[in-house]
């Protein structure tokens, strides 16, 4: 397992977005405790989740105690796991996605996170997305607060553009390390975003990073980390993307790891955090991280990946 940083820790180049373990089509407790174990298993150190992820209408956190009960049950070492969650967004009944980013409620989400991973300090807490009714400065105030109390060590920020990367920068300085922007080879409308990390050198985190590209075999269609599972809806072969399937099978190995290697060749502060609900699933993307695509192969994609 190849690995990058987030801030002054050392993590996988590939992580695990937990998301698909909490929301609609969710598997059992078993499965979803041996997903993330067989994460571990493979070097995964890094684990995103949020207080959101669960079912419409249900208390917040489920997937938070889910993370934080499989590092407790896993029989091998976790001092070196990062694991990153988010607050400032909800899911009432309807099913849809709220935004809350004033002060109080983030600095109250992040105390309720902090008591259902049970750690002394969150290690990476991002702002979920903007709230257009809060002063953005405000909301990464919170972040501020938060990290002058010691409830968290680093912050990040999520959904954001180069200006609010730029704010939040201002603001918190070098204890901002992470965006989390979605990001994939179809859709690539955080380049700025994406360059603009690079050179402050903070990770750059891409959520529903296989940007759609099936993965039937292996999993459902909630697989993708992304903020709105509709997202996952297959782009397959034939659409503009048949040289990741044309590597995959040159190469023996499936075209997500294609797409994850891919990312990774862009930047080296890209972290992609594919989803899973399945075992096989995020070990078969964790390979994407010893997977070394040559100039050409890179070449190739480029040509095949949206803009």
């Amino acid at each position: 397992m190849r690995h990058r940083t987030v801030g002054g820790l050392r993590v996988s180049a590939v992580g695990l977005g937990a998301m698909p373990l909490s929301i609609e089509g969710r598997p059992d407790e078993g499965r979803a405790m041996a997903t993330v174990h067989a994460a571990l298993d493979a070097g995964v150190t890094l684990l995103d989740t949020a207080d959101s992820y669960h079912l419409p209408g249900d208390e917040p956190g489920h997937n938070e105690r889910l993370v934080a009960r499989a590092l407790a049950t896993y029989g091998g070492e976790t001092a070196d796991v990062l694991v990153t969650t988010k607050g400032g967004r909800g899911r009432p009944a309807d099913g849809s996605w709220t935004v809350t980013g004033s002060p109080r409620h983030l600095k109250s989400a992040a105390e309720a996170s902090l008591k259902r991973l049970g750690v002394e300090a969150i290690g990476l807490y991002q702002l979920h997305k903007p709230d257009p009714a809060v002063p953005f400065e405000e909301s990464v105030g919170a972040l501020r607060d938060l990290l002058d109390a010691g409830k968290i060590r680093y912050a990040g920020i999520s959904n954001t553009d180069v200006s609010q990367i730029r704010l939040a920068y201002a603001i918190l300085s070098d204890r901002l390390v992470s965006v989390q922007n979605r990001y994939s080879p179809a859709v690539r409308d955080s380049e700025p975003e994406l360059r603009l990390c690079a050179e402050l050198g903070l990770a750059f985190l891409p959520w529903s990073p296989l940007g759609g590209i099936s993965r039937s075999s292996l999993d459902g269609p909630s697989q993708t980390a992304s903020d709105d599972p509709g997202h996952a809806t297959g782009l397959g072969t034939g659409t503009g993307f048949d040289a990741f399937h044309a590597v995959a099978r040159e190469r023996g190995v499936s075209p997500q790891q294609v797409c994850l290697a891919w990312l990774l060749a862009r930047s080296p502060v890209i972290v992609p955090i594919p989803g899973a609900s399945r075992p096989e699933t995020i070990q078969d993307s964790a390979g994407a991280a010893d997977l070394e695509l040559t100039p050409e192969e890179v070449a190739r994609l480029e040509v095949g990946a949206g803009s």
